[in-house]
């Protein structure tokens, strides 16, 4: 997904060293635009027959019908 773990440790550790996330944030949190606000909360839920739970996600065996 991201290539070797190394390659992608050594950025995040060069670009923690050269305050490259504190320049990102200060960039980004300088003079905020508060016109629109918003705060998601929002939560899905999966029925316990969806997870797996006793009783749901059983195999059916399939039912073979005879043709007429």
């Amino acid at each position: 997904m991201f290539g070797n773990w190394s390659t992608a440790f050594r950025r995040f550790s060069d670009w923690r060293k050269a305050d490259v996330f504190k320049r990102i944030f200060d960039a980004l949190s300088d003079e905020p635009d508060m016109e629109y606000a918003m705060i998601d909360a929002t939560i899905v839920k999966v029925h316990r027959h969806g997870q797996g739970a006793k009783g749901g996600l059983r195999a059916r065996p399939l039912v073979a019908t005879k043709a007429v």
